[in-house]
């Protein structure tokens, strides 16, 4: 990766950190992506070539980042999707910062909404916003996923009621392998190959 796109990311995760440990209004905080769990991230979309990604949560743009910077790699685009006004506005400062913005369509609204309306089709989603309204948004996707796809959900081990929902419905879907991964704040992989 390039020093200039590291030392961004850097930057981004302390900023975060630091607004986090002070911000009691949950909808202000950043609730970045952990460190080591957007570098796996990265890993499974470059080695399994990763092109059409959809994020439901871009908060200020941390793990965007992380997923246009592989993408980037693999050719690949992305939609990201964020509620937030102020978050949409610094995840796209930070992308043009980063040379990256050209691989990301940013939208601003509500994810459940905006998902309604996406044709895609998606060869990996990347779930980390609202988790009780997942199970919804996998739903309204499924019609648009590629049959080679890749499901992705953070907070697994740190919020377990809250991502049950979407956890049960991802292993209700059939030819689907999943596995929860122990990294950061647990990770939700869910693969399909038919």
């Amino acid at each position: 990766m390039d020093a200039h796109i590291e030392a961004i990311l850097a930057e981004l995760y302390q900023e975060g950190q630091a607004n986090d440990a002070h911000q009691e209004d949950r909808r202000q905080k950043m609730l970045n992506l952990e460190p080591e769990t957007a570098r796996f991230v990265s890993l499974l979309i470059r080695s399994s070539r990763r092109k059409k990604i959809l994020e439901i949560g871009t908060s200020n743009g941390y793990s965007t980042l992380w997923l246009a910077w592989s993408a980037q790699q693999t050719d690949g685009h992305i939609i990201s999707i964020d509620r937030e006004p102020e978050k949409h506005t610094l995840a796209e400062t930070n992308l043009r910062e980063a040379g990256l913005h050209e691989r990301v369509d940013l939208r601003c609204g509500d994810a459940t909404e905006i998902v309604a309306t996406l044709e895609g089709p998606f060869d990996c989603i990347f779930f980390d916003a609202d988790r009780y309204s997942a199970p919804n948004q996998l739903a309204l996707l499924f019609p648009r996923l590629t049959s080679d796809v890749l499901l992705l959900a953070d907070n697994v081990l740190s919020h377990p009621a809250e991502i049950a929902g979407y956890l049960a419905a991802v292993q209700s879907l059939p030819d689907f392998d999943h596995m929860v991964i122990p990294v950061g704040k647990g990770l939700s992989v869910a693969y399909r190959a038919v």
